[in-house]
């Protein structure tokens, strides 16, 4: 089931670290190769040896290896690997991940990883109930993380609740039902723009706006992960996009993503405007800092191109084009007029009244309006499940244009 796939094991330091070894027993019985990464703390528990044995591979725990220098790196080690699964995933390392911090090897390497990364948490129940915690969760699902939920039961406390990591099987099921997802996107190619635009001024300054880019990256992994390809064009963002099929196109101008989205939509099935793409730009940009001075200063804009509206000409019958409508006022009144003039499959609204919608956040709320079912409402969720709704959309279209 596994044959051919490599897996990265981090094991953080919590007692159900030895439920790890039956983890590794199952995953290599099925195929897979893997790699054992181990935070001192994990050591506690269980000794390397027995991973080592199990895998037949080295087992890392240091940058180095102190005897004879031989670099560990964990840039290499994240490219290797096709899943990187952290379990047990203690409450401080989950900390740790939705922060950035990477203070040993094993979250180093998560840091660094090109491949999607799921965590296993394992932690005593109040741990688990924590504000802190269930924030950090929600804020690594909305980057993409996949998370092997806990389990209800006994724990190493003594106590008797939900935090207990979920038994390798069902570890090991999740790890097989993403590997052979169904690929329901296969052979289509999807354009997607994701960001904001920056708009030159002079050297140092330039007008853009409060995009992140998380939205259309999760659009993006999404997709992907349906077997899809994706060329994800991308104004600058902090975001990183995970899966091999998505190629990133950074640009930075609302010309730049112009010139990029013209040519490469004729070659795709379809294209979602997510992007927020700059409305006006500098009218001229100066090639020296402008000084400041006791006098007005007086900044001529001018329209930038509408990358959707060319976008709409271009289109042809078996494509499907999406777009995203960010509203204050007479929300559903633009939405519908934007689907009918840049010719639009559906559109994606979001309301910036609605709290925990729009840019900045983890979490989004939709109205998705189309053609075919007109609006459908959608609570307030995280942006990777977001995205779900959205290529369950795209999947509904394609199903259209082939009736």
């Amino acid at each position: 089931m596994l044959t051919g796939k490599k897996i990265l094991l981090g094991i953080t330091g919590g007692i159900a670290a030895y439920k790890s070894a039956y983890l590794v027993r199952l995953l290599t019985k099925a195929g897979a190769e893997v790699r054992v990464l181990m935070s001192d703390a994990a050591k506690q528990f269980v000794q390397p040896l027995t991973f080592a044995t199990l895998t037949g591979n080295p087992v890392f725990t240091e940058f180095f290896n102190p005897e004879n220098g031989e670099w560990h790196s964990h840039v290499k080690l994240s490219l290797w690997a096709d899943l990187y699964v952290v379990a047990p995933a203690t409450a401080n390392s989950i900390a740790k991940m939705a922060h950035g911090i990477a203070d040993n090897l094993l979250l180093t390497t998560c840091l660094s990883a090109r491949c999607p990364i799921m965590i296993a948490p394992a932690m005593d129940l109040d741990m688990y109930s924590n504000v802190a915690t269930q924030q950090n969760l929600s804020t690594l699902r909305s980057r993409g993380f996949l998370i092997a939920e806990a389990g209800e039961g006994l724990l190493a406390s003594g106590l008797s609740g939900k935090g207990r990591m979920a038994e390798p099987e069902e570890i090991f099921t999740e790890v097989n039902n993403y590997f052979n997802a169904a690929q329901t996107l296969s052979g289509r190619k999807i354009l997607i723009t994701a960001g904001p635009t920056r708009e030159k001024i002079d050297p140092v300054r330039f007008i853009t706006n409060y995009s992140t880019g998380k939205m259309g990256y999760a659009i993006a992994e999404e997709l992907a992960q349906r077997g899809a390809e994706i060329l994800l064009v991308s104004g600058p963002v902090q975001v990183t996009a995970h899966n091999q099929r998505i190629t990133v196109i950074p640009v930075t101008t609302a010309e730049e993503m112009y010139r990029q989205c013209v040519a490469l939509f004729p070659t795709c099935d379809g294209a979602i405007m997510s992007a927020a793409v700059a409305d006006f730009t500098p009218e001229t940009a100066s090639s020296s800092k402008i000084k400041k001075t006791s006098d007005e200063m007086t900044l001529r804009l001018v329209p930038t191109k509408d990358i959707a509206a060319e976008l709409g000409k271009l289109k042809n019958a078996n494509q499907v084009f999406a777009g995203f409508a960010l509203e204050t006022d007479d929300e559903m009144q633009n939405a519908k007029k934007k689907l009918q003039s840049k010719n639009f499959d559906f559109i994606v609204l979001n309301s910036l009244k609605d709290k925990g919608a729009g840019f900045g956040y983890d979490t989004n709320k939709v109205t998705i309006v189309s053609r075919q079912k007109g609006a459908v409402d959608y609570e307030l969720k995280s942006k990777a499940l977001v995205a779900k709704d959205i290529a369950d959309q795209i999947e509904e279209e394609f199903s259209q244009k082939t009736v």
